[in-house]
């Protein structure tokens, strides 16, 4: 383990060797999460519940963590360029390898229809073609891990409209007090309460992050005097929070219990996300799994090889999500895991190797 937090680069700028370790491991996080089957798999039974929730719940800070790392980084950034400079290299960086994989899943999923149209000889989805086309680009900007990019792009816009005030903490209770909003919502449901659509539920976490970075070594000074027995004794208090707010959402019949806006999990997030600070840089994951260059191809290539090849390798096999016990579900999802990670880190590898690297946002 590294436990060097910071090095000086010779052009003098500086490399934080905790952001490429949180990154690796809150994407692993993610890809985890969006493999599991409890999304749609629920169980009735109390434990049953209470353990799919926890399972759920382990790795439900990433998202928010990959928020504070962008925040983080786009700090110093946002006083070396202009509005527009960065809005363009984000462009070239960012959205044009999103922009292709959004393409690619679109079409394929529509070849899939085109399949079933051709193999059975009707398909409802091509009765009305445009609304089809509009609603499956709906789904994918909102419903699958593609609604990400979108939505960091209007929290960095959101901050650098405000930038005159970026350091201003009245900023930070109104961007905290959006994100509470969105928290109460899961139990009001006034507005749909994915937390995918929370179009302005994640720009304080960018912001905190931002704010991280200008207080950096006040922060770390007070994380490195905090005894671990304190800070996981706070993550487990915060894990049994979330997890039993989770559950008594499922019981109020919430179609997202598991969502990342939970007051409960938005306090884990961050006790995770001071733990994994504390831990610093890990040396294997830098050295073996290059999250520098990976992390960003693996998140845009995950979700189209869950939808296009999970279904190729189980179908044949007859393995039926459905007939499992929770057990099986467990293991289920961990499969599913694991060769949608290795498949999604190999082909990451494999592009970023030829002209096409561009793509995988190398």
């Amino acid at each position: 383990m590294d436990q060097s937090v910071r090095a000086k680069k010779p052009s003098g700028t500086v490399n934080y060797s905790f952001v490429d370790t949180i990154r690796c491991i809150s994407m692993m996080g993610i890809v985890f999460l969006h493999c599991s089957v409890f999304w749609w798999v629920k169980y009735t039974n109390f434990s049953e519940t209470l353990i799919e929730t926890a399972v759920m719940q382990i790795l439900k800070f990433s998202t928010i963590a990959f928020f504070l790392i962008g925040g983080f980084l786009i700090n110093h950034k946002f006083n070396e360029y202009s509005a527009g400079q960065y809005l363009k290299n984000r462009f070239n960086n960012t959205v044009k390898p999103w922009l292709f994989w959004v393409v690619v899943f679109f079409v394929l999923d529509v070849v899939g229809q085109l399949t079933i149209y051709f193999r059975y000889g009707s398909n409802d989805a091509f009765d009305n073609l445009p609304a089809f086309l509009l609603g499956e680009t709906g789904h994918i900007l909102f419903y699958t891990s593609y609604w990400f990019i979108p939505n960091f792009l209007i929290c960095i816009s959101l901050l650098l409209i405000f930038k005159k005030y970026l350091y201003n903490r009245w900023l930070g209770v109104f961007l905290g007090a959006l994100s509470v909003f969105y928290s109460i919502n899961l139990y009001g449901a006034w507005v749909p309460t994915e937390h995918s659509t929370a179009l302005f539920g994640f720009v304080f976490y960018l912001w905190l992050g931002v704010m991280l970075n200008k207080h950096f070594e006040k922060v770390m000074a007070f994380i490195n005097k905090t005894a671990w027995s304190t800070l996981i004794l706070i993550n487990i208090i915060f894990f049994v929070l979330s997890v039993a707010e989770g559950v008594y959402l499922n019981r109020l019949g919430s179609g997202d219990s598991f969502d990342t806006l939970k007051f409960t999990n938005i306090l884990y997030s961050l006790s995770m996300f001071a733990a994994l600070l504390k831990i610093g840089g890990i040396n294997i994951i830098q050295k073996k799994l290059n999250p520098r260059q990976t992390t960003f191809g693996i998140y845009l290539v995950h979700q189209v090889l869950i939808v296009n090849v999970l279904p190729l390798i189980f179908t044949p096999l007859k393995i039926k999500n459905t007939t499992f016990d929770l057990s099986g579900s467990i293991i289920y999802t961990l499969v599913r895991f694991v060769i949608v990670y290795v498949l999604s880190f190999l082909l990451t590898v494999g592009i970023g190797k030829t002209r096409m690297k561009w793509v995988v946002g190398q």
